[in-house]
């Protein structure tokens, strides 16, 4: 579908549902919804901040996501919630496949959880052994909807949500808990291994 045809959608809709309010939008209003739909879609990068405040950037490409300057390694985004029981079980061997292949490989970790405290990522990191990148910034929101929207799985998906890729293209992706040796045959393919 083309970036024309989803802001259209989007206008539509937003307009319909307008039409159904009893609340009259002022012309300001209207423009920022217009301002925010086009933004969404013309989102190219977006910049995460690390709990070490390391930032990481990374790029939308036409087929999948890729980290900026990180050309030929696998990328693992996964995205959590630290109350979710196989999220914290996946923790630990999301750390040990980031430790075997440290060189060619950078998992991120994503929460869907907003405005939460750094601590509270801190604890999930201490208490399940996620010792791989994780990340708490104002665009977690913005690239898991944009994920998704790549993956075509809708934006109401279940997590945890693992997608895999190199040099900007989409390997895998696995929702629900997945075993270790899956993940790690795809990024030994990916490696060309």
């Amino acid at each position: 579908m083309s970036k024309f045809s989803i802001l259209s959608s989007f206008l539509a809709v937003t307009l319909l549902f307008q039409g159904c309010s009893n609340e009259k939008k002022s012309d300001k209003q209207e423009e920022m919804i217009a301002q925010k739909a086009h933004a969404i879609l013309n989102t190219n990068q977006f910049v995460l901040q690390a709990l070490d405040n390391k930032k990481y950037v990374i790029e939308k490409k036409r087929d999948g996501f890729s980290l900026k300057n990180a050309k030929g390694k696998v990328l693992i985004l996964d995205i959590f919630a630290t109350w979710c029981p196989p999220c914290q079980g996946e923790a630990s061997h999301l750390a040990s496949l980031q430790k075997k292949y440290k060189k060619n490989l950078q998992v991120i970790g994503i929460t869907v959880e907003q405005n939460i405290p750094n601590s509270k990522l801190e604890n999930f990191r201490k208490e399940f052994g996620a010792n791989y990148t994780l990340v708490n910034s104002h665009q977690n929101r913005l690239i898991i909807d944009a994920i998704a929207t790549q993956l075509k799985i809708g934006k109401n998906f279940g997590i945890p949500l693992m997608a895999l890729y190199k040099d900007g293209k989409l390997i895998n992706f696995y929702q629900g808990a997945t075993e270790e040796e899956f993940i790690e045959s795809d990024i030994k393919k990916a490696l060309g291994k």
